[in-house]
């Protein structure tokens, strides 16, 4: 790159060689090779594809959960066929995924089978009901293996001898701890540190005098919160409650109702776009529609929006994941208003509220014990379910675009037109570019995500410049 038409320390051009044509006025950013190129946005239609059986036996209990680190889906269930506990590891490319030989983790039937993973360690944490011991709570650490799609485990680790039931595991990254919600009569939560190939634990704390039944947590990383969604057996209420992790122990706020009736199989998940909880459930009080509603953490306590009706059938299995790609919440469920097929809805937050397309069906007959989980590496949703007693997954994409523009690679607006591979001169910061249109003199403006000049910032935000009549704006930057 080389600077041109300096005056004193202020470069008003700069010349460099073009990736990819440039029009007059377009709008420029410098790649990390020292190229420009225009701002633009790639766009990705929404897609579903084929299911692939991963247990050929029959299969219930089913949690599927992405590994950081190794690029991987790992989906643990119930092998009902051998009655074991059982995990499989999948790769996901394109609309396809491919699995590799299931492991045994608990050579027992196991229930209530929930995962996590955590980030710090790169280990998978997979919690569970051990029939094979009194159906006390247990949880073991699973390795990845990404060169042959395998998974090794150490040791089980009882954190309640007690028989559990309704369990979730979220991981805390400001703690770097993993927290598990799980029922014993009573809510209690407990968390654990991963270390190596084992986890240890903390002491359980009450979070719900009564029976906590339906639990699903998450957590909340701009409050560095957990928040644990779940079924008030007192009253059956729709509870949500937030809790604050410190060293090995956690404590909590006081729990709220987010529905006033019988509600039933929570799901909760995180949105980092807009800093939100966003809660499904079945809504017995509303003819056991699927409803979701939102939720905003503001220190130990939570707040909620008004809920939004997503599906006007009653719904099974439910299960949401947050798809940063797109920055929607993907719901997947079993429609009992339609054969119980496995289905599947996204939907954006805005504020506290939440607004959905239309459900798309994945699974034309039966399906359940479904558990959704987002690939970050290959920006799609992955859906895991039993399908005629088969373990089944699928891969889907929601439509998204992507910008080349960041907040900061954007240098200025080109001065002519030019071909891919031509030295192109860019009028940068302090230069009036004569080759806009439309403008308004006086206004600021910004550039957005498909290169265009606008009133109002987008995501990133990047200010233009500022319009000097029609045709011309001062070049900012």
């Amino acid at each position: 790159m080389r600077i041109i038409g300096n005056r004193g320390n202020t470069a008003r051009k700069v010349q460099a060689v073009a990736s990819g044509a440039l029009a007059s006025g377009d709008t420029v950013i410098v790649n990390a090779n020292g190229t420009v190129s225009v701002v633009a946005e790639t766009s990705f239609s929404e897609s579903t594809g084929s299911p692939t059986v991963f247990e050929s036996a029959p299969t219930s209990h089913i949690s599927a959960v992405f590994d950081s680190s190794s690029n991987r889906i790992v989906v643990s269930y119930s092998d009902d066929g051998t009655d074991e506990g059982t995990s499989v590891v999948g790769t996901v490319s394109g609309t396809s995924i491919s699995f590799g030989t299931p492991v045994v983790f608990e050579a027992a039937f196991v229930e209530y089978v929930a995962s996590a993973f955590d980030t710090a360690s790169g280990k998978v944490v997979i919690a569970y009901r051990d029939k094979g011991n009194s159906n006390a709570g247990t949880a073991i650490v699973g390795t990845i293996n990404a060169s042959n799609n395998s998974i090794s485990f150490g040791s089980a680790t009882v954190y309640d001898s007690n028989a559990v039931s309704d369990q979730t595991v979220t991981f805390d990254s400001s703690e770097n701890r993993v927290v598990i919600a799980y029922n014993v009569g009573t809510g209690k939560a407990i968390v654990g540190t991963v270390s190596g190939t084992s986890i240890s634990f903390g002491t359980g704390v009450q979070f719900n005098a009564s029976a906590a039944s339906n639990s699903s947590a998450t957590y909340d990383s701009s409050s560095s919160k957990v928040v644990i969604a779940y079924k008030d057996n007192s009253n059956n209420y729709g509870t949500a409650i937030v809790g604050t992790v410190s060293g090995t122990g956690i404590s909590f706020g006081t729990k709220v109702a987010f529905e006033s009736a019988h509600s039933r199989y929570m799901s909760a998940v995180y949105d980092s776009s807009n800093n939100k909880v966003v809660i499904g459930y079945s809504d017995l009080g509303n003819s056991t529609y699927a409803t979701a509603i939102v939720g905003t953490v503001s220190g130990t306590a939570i707040s909620f929006g008004t809920p939004v009706v997503f599906e006007s059938a009653a719904v099974y299995s439910l299960s949401a994941a947050y798809d940063t790609a797109a920055k929607k919440v993907t719901i997947a469920y079993s429609d009992d208003g339609n054969g119980q097929y496995g289905t599947l809805i996204s939907g954006a937050v805005s504020g506290t509220t939440i607004s959905f397309g239309s459900p798309s069906v994945f699974q034309s007959t039966t399906s359940n014990y479904i558990s959704a989980t987002f690939d970050s590496n290959a920006d799609k949703v992955v859906i895991a379910y039993q399908k005629s007693n088969t373990g089944t997954s699928l891969v889907h994409q929601n439509a998204y675009s992507v910008t080349n523009l960041t907040a900061e690679n954007y240098i200025g607006i080109a001065s002519n037109g030019y071909a891919t591979g031509q030295a192109a001169t860019i009028n940068v910061k302090g230069f009036i570019d004569d080759n806009q249109s439309s403008l308004t003199a006086g206004q600021s403006y910004y550039v957005q995500t498909n290169g265009d000049l606008g009133l109002t910032a987008a995501d990133p935000s990047v200010f233009a410049g500022t319009a000097v009549s029609a045709t011309k704006l001062i070049v900012k930057g």
